[in-house]
């Protein structure tokens, strides 16, 4: 056996690295516009109800899964029920070749906006800087234009260093390099909450984040909306919690682990929330508007709102902005990381080969595919893959994950698992969450978005653009996961590492 399985060299280690793939872009950006769209502090309600009920059931199923079988997903869906070996491959094959791609594009904006901050180099047409002078955004889809060479040196850079990490290993580089960005990640964004609130204004952007709004509960859609920010927020369906899982030695806390999990990506998201609507607040009260007229989505909120208000601080908005798109670069890091550690640890345990070899090839596709998110036409792109991906794709994967261990394999033995090493014990509750209520709101997610698809194609794009990126992107990886699983395991790998199966 040339490759023995590492394992993290603490606890902490591990959960650092956890909490740092579940801890995103999305944190900082989505989940208080969310909030602030969805009943304010109402929102709260549903939230903790949606991550009771769903997030810390699956995260427990996951880690349960990858700490028995000692497998990443691919081999541990192969020791549930061989012919489910696909599905682990489907979901680690297109979040590398496809989240990771366009993740790692954002990331670089975020680097090359760490940069414009010194000397606020987007100038005072903030939009029209973002989307034309650096995004160089061309006519639709299928006008690509040019690579913009900055963003290909920043996504250079970071695919760099995700390589360097993930090269080293789980202790030496995962470990390691989650125990330095994430206390540093947690110290930015409390800099920023504590600055933030200083300013005038602020008063009037938290009650606007936190201003609860009961009669917004009554609407599925808030309920929806609930239940897709736990799940894509904490890194269910990727693959990445059953990979980490696999490296934690045999007794384990592992439901300890899952709640600790669980509410650092909550209250982070939350804390978040205060930074960004308290200076949201401070541009509303500088500019005479309301929170409605400052406030933007996703990326608009962090490359075109946030540097308004950077420019509207009386002094030191170089320092700030610095501060925000260095913590959004270490948040998109971490996440990076632990989806490349994913794939590269489904493919040591299918082919086993060397950890150094797999993680270059990678990283090199990864860079290259990611390419295509540096044009002119690349935020269509990602908008349209990024949308079919996470609606589509990681909600298929979680429901027939649900089925395939609630229903095809018998759930008591990864609740027997999980209970021996744990302190808090799940019981039948458990087993009803997996089997009926997770697969009912993934269902509903997943109806709900087709149903609203099928009147109207997203996001106004012709159907020729949906067809051919979204909804090929999707076949042509589950086409290479088959492939994947049509070669055939090598036996001292495939039985090695069982101790805990029986």
């Amino acid at each position: 056996m040339k490759n023995e399985r590492e394992q993290w060299q603490s606890r902490v280690g591990f959960l650092l690295a956890t909490i740092g793939s579940a801890i995103g872009l999305g944190n900082i950006w989505r989940f208080a516009y969310m909030a602030y769209e969805n009943g304010g502090g109402a929102f709260l309600v549903p939230y903790v109800i949606a991550l009771v009920t769903a997030g810390i059931p699956l995260m427990i199923l996951e880690l349960g899964i990858g700490h028995k079988k000692v497998a990443s997903a691919p081999l541990a869906y192969a020791k549930i029920i061989k012919r489910w070996e696909w599905l682990g491959w489907w979901a680690v094959t297109f979040i590398m070749f496809g989240i990771a791609l366009y993740y790692s594009v954002i990331i670089s904006w975020c680097l090359n906006y760490l940069f414009f901050s010194v000397n606020k180099a987007w100038g005072t047409g903030v939009e029209e800087f973002f989307f034309k002078s650096f995004l160089g955004i061309t006519s639709g889809p299928w006008d690509i234009g040019g690579i913009r060479s900055t963003i290909l040196i920043g996504l250079a850079f970071i695919w760099f260093v995700s390589w360097f990490i993930v090269y080293r290993g789980i202790g030496k580089g995962i470990e390691f390099a989650n125990k330095v960005f994430m206390p540093l990640l947690f110290i930015l964004i409390l800099v920023l909450v504590v600055w933030s609130i200083t300013l005038e204004g602020a008063k009037d952007g938290i009650i606007a984040y936190l201003k609860p709004n009961f009669s917004v509960l009554k609407h599925p859609r808030v309920w929806i909306d609930a239940y897709s920010q736990v799940f894509f927020s904490l890194s269910l369906g990727f693959g990445i919690l059953i990979a980490y899982a696999s490296y934690l030695p045999e007794e384990n806390n592992i439901t300890g682990n899952a709640v600790i999990v669980s509410v650092a990506d909550s209250l982070f998201a939350i804390l978040a929330g205060f930074a960004v609507f308290s200076i949201l607040g401070y541009m509303a009260f500088q500019t005479g508007g309301s929170i409605d007229s400052v406030i933007s989505e996703g990326i608009g909120l962090a490359f075109v709102a946030y540097p308004q208000a950077i420019n509207l601080l009386p002094a030191f908005g170089n320092v700030f902005g610095a501060i925000f798109f260095l913590a959004l670069v270490l948040a998109g890091l971490t996440s990076l990381v632990s989806i490349i550690e994913a794939f590269v640890a489904a493919v040591i345990d299918k082919f086993d080969f060397k950890r150094g070899r797999v993680v270059t090839v990678v990283s090199l596709l990864g860079f290259m595919g990611a390419i295509i998110f540096t044009t002119g036409g690349g935020l269509f792109w990602l908008d349209i893959v990024d949308h079919f991906l996470s609606h589509y794709g990681l909600v298929v994967v979680g429901i027939l994950e649900c089925i395939l261990v609630g229903w095809l394999f018998h759930i008591e033995l990864i609740r027997d698992h999980v209970n021996r090493i744990s302190e808090f014990k799940v019981g039948l509750w458990w087993n009803l969450m997996i089997k009926f209520f997770i697969p009912f709101v993934l269902t509903t997610m997943l109806l709900w978005d087709l149903t609203n698809e099928l009147k109207k194609p997203y996001g106004g794009y012709g159907w020729d653009a949906i067809f051919a990126i979204g909804v090929c992107w999707l076949l042509v990886t589950l086409i290479i996961a088959f492939v994947f699983t049509w070669f055939p395991w090598r036996k001292d790998v495939f039985y090695r590492n069982t101790i805990r199966n029986n």
